[in-house]
């Protein structure tokens, strides 16, 4: 049976689903205090769709588009979640295809 999109997800199931090891989502949760899965009994994570959309974004942003760990947290920090969503799924119009974004802070 497959979970609907607003069923929670556990660590595991979000690690799989994003091509990620579930250590480095324990330590994103360090980095970046917007992602807050609810924590159960036994410190068992659940994560809402809210949770793994801005993971996603954060991988995309990481991996995909070369940003720093200082440069997604900046983001977040001035503008929110939803500009880190937003910037995950935005073209790049100023850079030519394949160049790294970085944002350092100041």
């Amino acid at each position: 049976m497959e979970k609907t999109t607003e069923a929670f997800r556990t660590i595991g199931e979000v690690a799989d689903e994003l091509d990620l090891p579930q250590h480095v989502l324990r330590f994103w949760e360090t980095k970046f205090i917007q992602i807050r899965p609810v924590k159960r009994a036994g410190g068992r994570r659940y994560y809402r769709q809210d949770d793994v959309a801005l993971v996603a974004a954060i991988r995309v942003l990481l991996y995909s588009e070369g940003y720093t760990i200082k440069g997604v947290q900046r983001i977040l920090k001035e503008q929110g979640a939803r500009a880190v969503i937003a910037a995950s799924n935005a073209p790049r119009a100023a850079a030519p295809p394949g160049a790294p974004i970085r944002i350092e802070p100041e």
